[in-house]
Protein backbone atom coordinates (compact mmCIF):
# COMPACT_ATOMS: atom_id res chain seq x y z
CA UNK A 1 0.00 0.00 0.00
CA UNK A 2 1.28 3.68 -0.22
CA UNK A 3 1.80 3.65 3.38
CA UNK A 4 3.77 1.09 3.28
CA UNK A 5 5.77 2.80 0.41
CA UNK A 6 6.03 5.57 2.88
CA UNK A 7 6.91 3.65 5.86
CA UNK A 8 9.53 2.06 3.30
CA UNK A 9 11.10 5.31 2.19
CA UNK A 10 11.40 6.06 6.09
CA UNK A 11 13.48 3.28 6.32
CA UNK A 12 15.79 3.14 3.75
CA UNK A 13 16.49 7.13 4.50
CA UNK A 14 17.37 5.90 8.21
CA UNK A 15 19.73 3.33 6.13
CA UNK A 16 21.11 5.93 4.11
CA UNK A 17 21.80 7.86 7.56
CA UNK A 18 23.38 5.09 8.48
CA UNK A 19 25.57 4.80 5.35
CA UNK A 20 26.98 8.39 5.27
CA UNK A 21 27.56 8.37 9.64
CA UNK A 22 29.55 5.12 9.01
CA UNK A 23 31.48 7.33 6.12
CA UNK A 24 31.78 10.42 8.10
CA UNK A 25 33.46 8.42 10.95
CA UNK A 26 36.26 6.67 9.30
CA UNK A 27 36.92 10.33 7.24
CA UNK A 28 36.12 11.93 10.47
CA UNK A 29 37.00 10.38 13.73
CA UNK A 30 34.37 9.80 16.48
CA UNK A 31 35.36 12.35 18.75
CA UNK A 32 34.54 14.87 16.22
CA UNK A 33 31.52 13.45 15.62
CA UNK A 34 30.67 13.46 19.10
CA UNK A 35 31.53 17.26 19.25
CA UNK A 36 29.84 20.42 18.99
CA UNK A 37 31.75 20.40 15.26
CA UNK A 38 32.37 24.74 15.72
CA UNK A 39 35.38 23.51 13.89
CA UNK A 40 34.19 22.97 10.27
CA UNK A 41 35.61 20.28 8.58
CA UNK A 42 34.66 18.86 4.79
CA UNK A 43 33.42 15.50 3.81
CA UNK A 44 35.30 13.60 0.59
CA UNK A 45 34.29 11.27 -1.94
CA UNK A 46 31.60 8.81 -1.82
CA UNK A 47 31.27 9.95 1.75
CA UNK A 48 30.32 13.70 0.72
CA UNK A 49 28.25 12.49 -2.10
CA UNK A 50 26.05 10.29 0.58
CA UNK A 51 25.76 13.55 2.82
CA UNK A 52 24.56 15.40 -0.08
CA UNK A 53 22.15 12.73 -1.40
CA UNK A 54 20.70 12.16 2.72
CA UNK A 55 20.20 15.59 2.74
CA UNK A 56 18.11 15.46 -0.79
CA UNK A 57 16.27 12.04 0.10
CA UNK A 58 14.76 14.17 3.24
CA UNK A 59 13.67 17.16 1.30
CA UNK A 60 12.08 14.12 -0.99
CA UNK A 61 10.63 12.53 2.23
CA UNK A 62 9.40 16.15 3.19
CA UNK A 63 7.78 16.33 -0.46
CA UNK A 64 6.32 12.59 -0.35
CA UNK A 65 4.63 12.45 2.84
CA UNK A 66 2.18 14.86 2.90
CA UNK A 67 1.16 13.45 -0.75
CA UNK A 68 0.63 9.91 0.91
CA UNK A 69 -1.20 11.24 4.14
CA UNK A 70 -3.29 13.88 1.92
CA UNK A 71 -4.76 10.64 -0.08
CA UNK A 72 -4.73 8.77 3.18
CA UNK A 73 -7.32 11.46 4.53
CA UNK A 74 -9.60 11.30 1.39
CA UNK A 75 -9.78 7.93 1.07
CA UNK A 76 -8.69 9.32 -2.74
CA UNK A 77 -5.94 5.54 -2.96
CA UNK A 78 -5.90 4.06 -6.03
CA UNK A 79 -4.16 1.89 -8.80
CA UNK A 80 -2.43 5.68 -10.05
CA UNK A 81 -1.26 6.41 -6.74
CA UNK A 82 -0.35 3.03 -5.61
CA UNK A 83 1.74 3.34 -9.21
CA UNK A 84 3.46 6.73 -8.31
CA UNK A 85 4.12 5.83 -5.26
CA UNK A 86 5.85 2.61 -6.15
CA UNK A 87 7.88 4.53 -9.28
CA UNK A 88 8.29 7.27 -6.19
CA UNK A 89 10.02 4.57 -4.37
CA UNK A 90 12.48 2.85 -7.20
CA UNK A 91 13.63 6.00 -8.81
CA UNK A 92 14.50 7.34 -5.37
CA UNK A 93 16.17 3.74 -4.16
CA UNK A 94 18.22 4.22 -7.66
CA UNK A 95 18.97 7.63 -7.04
CA UNK A 96 20.97 6.92 -4.13
CA UNK A 97 23.96 4.95 -5.44
CA UNK A 98 23.88 6.71 -8.86
CA UNK A 99 24.55 10.00 -6.61
CA UNK A 100 27.21 7.75 -4.62
CA UNK A 101 29.18 6.40 -7.35
CA UNK A 102 29.08 9.80 -9.19
CA UNK A 103 26.84 8.61 -11.89
CA UNK A 104 25.37 12.29 -13.20
CA UNK A 105 23.12 11.88 -15.67
CA UNK A 106 21.27 8.66 -14.18
CA UNK A 107 21.66 10.40 -10.75
CA UNK A 108 19.09 13.55 -12.48
CA UNK A 109 17.13 11.18 -14.51
CA UNK A 110 16.16 8.86 -10.90
CA UNK A 111 15.39 12.79 -9.47
CA UNK A 112 13.04 13.74 -12.10
CA UNK A 113 11.27 10.37 -12.36
CA UNK A 114 10.51 10.82 -8.26
CA UNK A 115 10.13 14.25 -8.00
CA UNK A 116 7.34 13.68 -10.99
CA UNK A 117 5.83 10.69 -9.40
CA UNK A 118 5.15 13.48 -6.54
CA UNK A 119 3.62 15.84 -8.24
CA UNK A 120 1.50 13.07 -9.97
CA UNK A 121 0.17 12.29 -6.35
CA UNK A 122 -0.45 16.14 -5.21
CA UNK A 123 -2.36 16.35 -8.49
CA UNK A 124 -4.63 13.25 -8.03
CA UNK A 125 -4.95 14.35 -4.13
CA UNK A 126 -6.07 17.88 -5.48
CA UNK A 127 -8.62 16.07 -7.77
CA UNK A 128 -9.91 14.03 -5.29
CA UNK A 129 -12.88 15.01 -3.86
Amino acid sequence: SELNILALYGLYTALVLLLQVTGAQSQLGMGYLLSSRDEHRTLTGITARLDRALTNSITAMALFAPAILLLHAKSAFGDSTLTAAQVFLVARVLYVPAYGFGLTGLRTLFWIVGFAATVILYLIALLAP
